[in-house]
């Protein structure tokens, strides 16, 4: 879908130009976009390497898995329909955890791991389960105290200060995982957003 949404844009750009006598400019810009984003891919690698592996050490220190120890009560709270000793738990509790730690290359593999225990609790098949679902806005919100990629970016387009984003990524995302949260919990209460188990599967 988001292919075919772009696809249509560029399209429509185009003939625009055309009808417009602007091909020229529509040309231009390509050619330069294209450079452009080359040199910023070309200097995000040092930035992108040395945040990465900094994350790395903090891993490999133990601090995921300490963070990962002390979400478990707060897990039980959010997702009382998942037994304790499911391995949904350990993976959705890895997933936070990377992702707080900005780890985003680990974080994708533990979510898409967790889903596919989560499904395995799910009696409904064509359907996700309320914790599917706060499971993925907690992942898309995701805490986050170091935004190593946000810096990267800000580092390759010569910010001034590329770590003064960390404090407002903080702020923003410690909100956005509140009202993921809070938005999951309310909706889950009403009629129209209650789904129905298929028994005897």
């Amino acid at each position: 879908m988001i292919n075919a949404i772009w696809l249509g844009l560029i399209v429509i750009g185009i003939v625009i130009s055309m009808f417009n006598g602007n091909m020229q400019v529509v040309t231009d810009s390509v050619l330069s976009s294209s450079k452009s984003a080359v040199e910023i891919a070309i200097g995000l690698i040092g930035v992108m390497s040395f945040w990465l592996g900094l994350m790395k050490v903090a891993e490999e220190a133990g601090l995921v898995k300490a963070l990962g120890r002390g979400l478990r009560p707060i897990m039980k709270r959010l997702f009382p329909e998942i037994p304790e000793d499911h391995p949904a738990v350990g993976s959705i509790v890895a997933n936070i955890a990377a992702n707080f730690f900005g780890l985003g290359n680990a974080a994708t593999p533990l979510g898409i791991k967790a889903m596919q225990e989560l499904q395995e609790l799910n009696d409904n098949k064509e359907e996700a389960t309320d914790a599917m679902v706060l499971f993925l806005a907690i992942n898309t919100s995701s805490v986050t105290l170091i935004s190593s990629s946000v810096i990267a970016y800000r580092a390759a387009a010569n910010s001034a200060n590329v770590t003064e984003i960390i404090a407002p990524t903080i702020i923003a995302t410690v909100i956005s995982t509140i009202v993921g949260i809070a938005s999951c919990k309310f909706l889950q209460k009403l009629p129209s957003f209650k789904r129905e188990s298929i028994k005897g599967e």
